[in-house]
């Protein structure tokens, strides 16, 4: 196949997914997977894999983030029932919706509802060789480790995630807790032994899952990363959910570059992204670069 016939079938499998995604979004009940490979006319696996090569999930995984996207619409209208969001969102029995709820959103349904409400996250704020960090806790474990030159704005993007939650300054056992996050910023290579409070898409938490895996002292580019995970095409996603990411070294986004070894964007800027990767490659502290 030459190039030209290789690029019209990519727009063509693209044109195709990309209905498929509207489909989905679209459907009051998720359709099956039969249902729209047939739409697109295609065998079931072979919409299947090029669905997943392109979008980067699988289409039920597709439909469970659509779901999860609804359902956070839904609860944040004003006098918003869990009961009538659940339906909104298109889940038709209620025992499903509770199944997976907490894991779309990182809470009880009320809770969110109620912008986190009776949830508690603990935190501190603090300086590092990075300039100012702020560490958070849930009942889960660590929820936000943020980099930046503001600590205030720090907290406040804080807030805004969890508006209503109760957010308490941490006891001594925690700040105990945060010397160990930032000892871990210093260098990275040591390690964290801690429970982290991982909330994501499917797709997020798998890109997560593979960056974590990437020893110090090491990248990977984008496209290296999609294809680790299985999705080559997802180059894109890729770099979105390492955008997404909120837990700063723990999850070392800092460790994904371009496939020219050029530093890309970074959510704590590109300055600590270089500070780091210097650290992992000579041992040094931030400090001395």
């Amino acid at each position: 196949m030459n190039a030209l016939a290789i690029a019209a079938k990519t727009r063509r499998d693209a044109a195709l997914v990309a209905a498929a995604c509207r489909r989905i979004e679209q459907a009051e009940v998720s359709p099956s997977l039969d249902a729209l490979a047939r739409a697109a006319g295609l065998s079931p696996h072979h919409f299947h894999r090029i669905f997943k090569a392109i979008t980067g999930v699988t289409p039920k995984a597709y439909a469970q983030a659509q779901r999860g996207k609804a359902l956070r619409t839904a609860l944040a209208k004003p006098g918003a029932k869990v009961t009538d969001a659940l339906f909104d969102a298109g889940f038709n029995a209620s025992s499903r919706f509770y199944d997976s709820a907490d894991g779309l959103l990182g809470m009880k349904p009320a809770q969110y509802r109620r912008g986190g409400a009776d949830a508690r996250i603990a935190f501190a704020l603090g300086q590092c060789t990075l300039g100012a960090i702020l560490v958070a806790r849930s009942e889960r474990g660590v929820c936000a480790i943020s980099l930046g030159d503001d600590a205030d704005a720090l907290l406040r993007e804080l807030q805004d995630r969890f508006p209503r939650a109760e957010l308490v300054g941490g006891d001594a056992a925690f700040e105990q807790l945060v010397a160990r996050v930032v000892g871990f910023v210093e260098a990275p290579a040591i390690g964290l032994e801690l429970p982290l409070d991982i909330r994501g898409t499917a797709f997020q938490q798998r890109v997560w899952e593979a960056l974590r895996k990437l020893p110090a002292g090491t990248t990977a580019s984008y496209a290296e990363i999609a294809t680790r995970i299985g999705s080559p095409k997802a180059v894109r996603a890729v770099a979105q959910a390492c955008a997404a990411n909120t837990l700063a070294v723990a999850i070392p986004c800092h460790r994904v570059v371009r496939s020219d070894g050029a530093l890309a964007g970074y959510r704590w800027g590109v300055e600590r992204k270089r500070a780091l990767l210097l650290v992992e490659a000579d041992g040094a502290s931030p400090r001395d670069n």
